[in-house]
Parts: C-alpha cells; structure tokens; sequence
C-alpha cells in the first residue's frame, strides 16, 4: 500500500518517518496527481488555517473529500483532526467536513501550555500511549457515525469515523507506533 503524507505545512516528515518504521511505502503529497496515486493519507499537525488554504489553492480539498467518502483511509493529528471535523467552535474556517465532530481549536491554551500525557486507547492494549499535546484542540462533541477512542480529563482526544482516524495530539512525536499501525489496520478490511 502507498501513504501519502500531505506535506504542505507541519509535522509531516515525522509522520513520513514513523510510517517507513512501520514499513509503509511513504509519499509527500503536494498535487493533486500525488494524491490520486496513494491508498490513503495522513493529513498532520501544524496550522489548520494554513492548511486548509494550501489544499485549497492546490486543488486538493475536493479530491481528499470524494476519496476519504469512497472510501480512502485518513488520519488527521491535531491540525488534521481539525481540518477532518465538519465544525470548528467559534470559527469560520472551512474543513473538508469528513467526520460527524465539533472541535475547538487551541482548547489547552498556547504554545506555553503544551504538555504530555499518558493516554488509555483500549484499541491500542491495556500500556497507556504518549499523547503529546501541542496547542491541541479538544473534540467537544461526536455525532452517532463517530466512535470515541479515547478521552483526557474532560475532552475527548481520538475518534475513529469508518475508516477515518482524528487524534487532537501528535503521536509522530513519539516513539510508539501503535497509533500508526492501528490506522494501517483500516487498509486490512
């Protein structure tokens, strides 16, 4: 299977590396002929307004929406998460609208108060995964196609909607795979 990484702005060459670990033949997408060449896409963490213009100027919003709603695998992480939700709390921002959430960007505060916590993914086994939180969004609420995966004090942080994946951290910042592989897994069915 080929996976593409949108690498427009963000952490994308962490998620390139964490997915050639997990033995993945990893793509940059930047066109849309790149993007119609991979299976399924990881769309990450950075600046979700800036990303949303870029995919937007490239020509790639529309190509993203009508693969993921045929059924292309996408995992978005903190920015991506964002981008994937059909409504940001307070904003006009557009998304791709993909998946049944409401999210408020930067729910944790600024860049100051970013921070690590040790997360429970019952999908991921009974260890706890590193969530590292970076300016993150907070998932507010989920409609009744999306299943939550896993919570942090009073917000919800990892949802999974059919074969689409939003975590409001950054696994690519750590060593564990498990996130990536999980969403390997969707390829599977």
């Amino acid at each position: 299977m080929r996976i593409g990484v949108l690498a427009v702005q963000g952490a994308f060459r962490e998620h390139i590396e964490a997915l050639r670990r997990c033995g993945c033949a990893v793509f940059e997408v930047r066109k849309k002929e790149e993007l119609e060449s991979v299976d399924g896409l990881v769309i990450p963490g950075g600046e979700s307004t800036t990303i949303g213009k870029l995919i937007s100027d490239f020509g790639l919003a529309d190509v993203i929406r009508e693969r993921a709603k045929h059924g292309m695998p996408v995992f978005g992480t903190c920015a991506g998460a964002v981008l994937l939700a059909k409504e940001i709390i307070g904003s006009e921002q557009p998304t791709l609208g993909l998946m049944d959430i409401r999210v408020r960007r930067n729910a944790y505060g600024r860049q100051v108060d970013s921070f690590e916590a040790d997360l429970e993914v019952p999908v991921l086994g009974s260890d706890p995964f590193p969530g590292v939180f970076i300016r993150a969004p907070l998932i507010e609420e989920v409609g009744a196609d999306a299943e939550v995966l896993a919570t942090y004090k009073q917000g919800i942080v990892l949802v999974r909607q059919g074969k689409m994946l939003a975590a409001t951290f950054h696994p690519e910042l750590t060593s564990d795979l498990r996130l990536h592989h999980y969403f390997l897994s969707f390829f599977e069915n």
